[in-house]
């Protein structure tokens, strides 16, 4: 039996060649098809090179466990999700790496009404079954026929703004090669029908899996220039930027200053306790200070969840909360199965600038002055567990509260920093947050301290 490493905590990734090929990629769909017997699933692939042989081997293994497949092509993870809760289906799967180097693929796996599909939610039976390639012979395979969910798609997504109420706004959108261009040409076109007067400035538009600007991250400092520079030299209200399969958006102000993906969560948190105060907001441990103000002054209720996708999906779903945030860039929706979109938040951000008639500077600064934040350093480690508790050693004596939510979490109280393990890279994770109010230190002085601390 071969084990198989690319099997995560939440989807799978792994490195081409030695832990995901398309070998490997038939198994998993012929497990997925096997333990699941949906008579109908989507999938979708984005943009890499590898993604789309990969997608027809995995389509391979799902019709010869007897399952048909909806083959939506070129396609985002949100097109994906949006097809198996849309459509009359029972599940589905997307081909991405997301933001991984160049020489990783990956798939994200849902089941019926786009319900996720993690380690404790069925992804270690399909990758016990994968493994031992106990696969039962059916009597009738499984047909693909192509199907083109992008009109039901963005008349989804004009759900969330009122078109009559959106204020002129001019919008720098980078989709950096990846598989978001086909969306916002969509939405661009939608736009003009709808007289919507919002220009479009679209920049890395065209698809591209050479990735000739880079990796489509924009969490990375060295891949913000170029939509900040669009933003300045426009004279645009906002900047969007998506990563490779545009499940996660980073926003930018009109000053073409990258917005920190915890202040959105407080942003978004705000537009939905506006309509509907009592509302519960999940949201992640990492930073959580701006969250718990923001929830609790809109008369919200703040609930915690482990970091990750299947992870604050099941806990929205337990909860019935009408918004989940991390402030990695995911922000999921009840109204969208409980979803992460890369869509929909720019959209609600669009609606709040006309609304508020506010530049999207003054709607954060508030934020960002009472709860400064050094965003997520990440960290190479030879060992992410020691590393761990060597910090948590270092900081006993000041007798901080603990919680172990999701990796460490030390609260001082005018300080407060989470570390954590990444679950897709071998990365350590460090974000530290303080109140102002509270605290004369600034903010680099904490940075340095446990960078000191974790590279020693």
């Amino acid at each position: 039996m071969n084990k198989l490493s690319c099997f995560k905590a939440y989807d799978i990734r792994g490195k081409l060649g030695t832990e995901l090929d398309n070998e490997i990629a038939y198994k998993i769909g012929r497990a997925y098809g096997q333990i699941y017997q949906p008579k109908t699933v989507v999938i979708g692939c984005d943009i890499r090179l590898t993604s789309e042989d990969l997608k027809q081997a995995t389509i391979q293994g799902l019709n010869d466990a007897g399952v048909n497949v909806l083959d939506l092509g070129m396609t985002g993870t949100e097109e994906v999700y949006f097809g198996a809760f849309h459509l009359d289906v029972q599940g589905g799967i997307e081909i991405t790496a997301s933001h991984n180097p160049m020489d990783y693929n990956g798939m994200k796996l849902v089941r019926e009404n786009a319900r996720p599909i993690g380690a404790d939610s069925g992804l270690k039976e399909i990758q016990a079954l994968a493994e031992s390639e106990a696969f039962q012979t059916v009597e009738t395979k499984g047909t693909t026929i192509p199907y083109n969910i992008l009109p039901e798609y963005i008349d989804h997504l004009m759900t969330y703004i009122s078109p009559s109420k959106i204020r002129p706004l001019k919008l720098v959108m980078n989709a950096g090669n990846g598989a978001a261009g086909h969306v916002v040409d969509a939405i661009e076109d939608k736009f003009k029908q709808l007289n919507i007067p919002v220009e479009f400035i679209k920049i890395h538009n065209e698809p591209n899996g050479h990735f000739p600007n880079g990796i489509p991250n924009p969490i990375l400092i060295e891949n913000r220039s170029s939509t900040r520079d669009a933003v300045l030299v426009h004279g645009a209200d906002m900047g969007i930027a998506w990563d490779g399969d545009f499940d996660r958006c980073f926003l930018f102000d009109e000053k073409g200053q990258f917005i920190e993906g915890y202040y959105i969560v407080g942003l978004l948190a705000q537009a939905f306790l506006l309509k509907q105060a009592g509302e519960k907001i999940v949201h992640d441990p990492r930073l959580v200070w701006n969250t718990f103000d923001i929830v609790e002054q809109f008369k919200g209720e703040a609930i915690q969840s482990q970091s990750g996708h299947s992870f604050i999906k099941e806990k929205m779903r337990e909860q019935n909360a009408v918004y989940g945030g991390e402030m990695s860039a995911h922000h999921y929706f009840r109204d969208f199965a409980y979803c992460d979109s890369g869509m929909i938040p720019w959209l609600l951000a669009v609606s709040v600038l006309s609304e508020t008639q506010k530049p999207l500077s003054a709607l954060v600064e508030e934020m960002i002055e009472k709860f400064p934040c050094s965003g997520e350093i990440n960290f190479k480690v030879q060992d992410t567990q020691s590393t761990i508790q060597k910090i948590f050693d270092h900081f006993a004596d000041q007798n901080p509260s603990i919680d172990r939510t999701d990796g460490v979490s030390l609260d001082f109280g005018a300080w407060r920093f989470n570390v954590r393990e990444s679950n897709t890279e071998p990365l350590l994770r460090l974000n530290i947050e303080s109140r102002l109010d509270q605290n004369p230190r600034p903010m680099q002085d904490y940075v340095d301290e446990l960078t000191k601390l974790i590279q020693n």
